[in-house]
């Protein structure tokens, strides 16, 4: 008899109020996590392309370098004197240049 209860027309609500809690949460994931890294990647994407010879940048695992030659997939670091390194595009991180003139 409690399952009939349950299933009353009387106990249901509309159709949209059932689902109005989960579009809230979906619109409010939306706006503070799936928008915020679809911006990160864009900007991140324009930083490597943008990519030029003599900048300063940084790798994913932490190495500083001076960019010494730009292709389309790849840039030669030269981390320190005469050393010299082939470092996939996708493994820059950001310009230091413009931490360092922040710094000062």
């Amino acid at each position: 008899m409690d399952i009939l209860l349950m299933m009353s027309p009387e106990g249901e609500t509309g159709g949209l109020g059932a689902f109005l809690p989960l579009l809230i949460i979906i619109v409010i994931f939306y706006f503070f996590m799936i928008r915020p890294q679809m911006k990160r990647q864009k900007e991140a994407r324009k930083f490597r392309e943008n990519i030029q010879k003599g900048d300063k940048v940084l790798t994913i695992g932490g190495i500083y370098g001076k960019v010494t030659d730009v292709s389309e997939k790849h840039v030669d670091l030269e981390i320190s004197d005469n050393t010299r390194v082939k470092v996939d595009k996708t493994a820059l991180v950001k310009d230091t240049s413009e931490i360092a003139n922040a710094n000062r």
